[in-house]
């Protein structure tokens, strides 16, 4: 009987720990009457698009809202792709503050504003049994009008 309980707590365990968050999840870090930031991201699934071969643009907005009454700088947009199984990392995409802007894009986010990104990071995917089992966190990192960082992630799905 003790086994029985062991192996069933075992599983449990391992079920609670391989398990992601699921898509459009957000979290956010601030301080209490600073900037602050909100994130979503848009379309979630993100829909892979073939360009040749095992070259696909994997194209999504991120929308970025200040909520905490304070202007904001955003100091770099990551995006991690991790297999369902085990949580390996598969892929990531970083854009700091220097390459957002060389995209045309602002990094400043006026108190109550928003900003919005258009992104398509073109990747080679191997094995197109990926598209069935990838998740990923898009994170933003921003710091307020006085030097104090804030944060948000949100968790998407990749589909084709």
């Amino acid at each position: 009987m003790k086994h029985a309980v062991f192996a069933i707590a075992a599983t449990a365990l391992l079920v609670c720990a391989c398990s992601s968050a699921r898509p459009g999840t957000t979290q956010t870090s601030a301080v209490p009457g600073h900037g602050a930031i909100t994130l979503s991201v848009v379309p979630n699934p993100i829909v892979a698009q073939k360009v040749s071969g095992t070259t696909y643009d994997f194209p999504f907005d991120v929308i970025v809202r200040e909520t905490g009454g304070h202007a904001v700088t955003i100091n770099r947009v990551t995006a991690d792709m991790y297999s369902s199984v085990g949580g390996i990392k598969v892929g990531s995409e970083s854009y700091d503050a220097a390459k957002i802007q060389s995209l045309g894009y602002s990094t400043s986010v006026p108190a109550n504003g928003e900003l919005r990104y258009h992104l398509a990071p073109r990747k080679t995917v191997q094995d197109e049994r990926l598209f069935g089992g990838v998740y990923g966190d898009v994170r933003v990192d921003a710091t307020d009008d006085t030097g104090t960082p804030t944060s948000a992630t949100v968790r998407v799905t990749i589909t084709r």
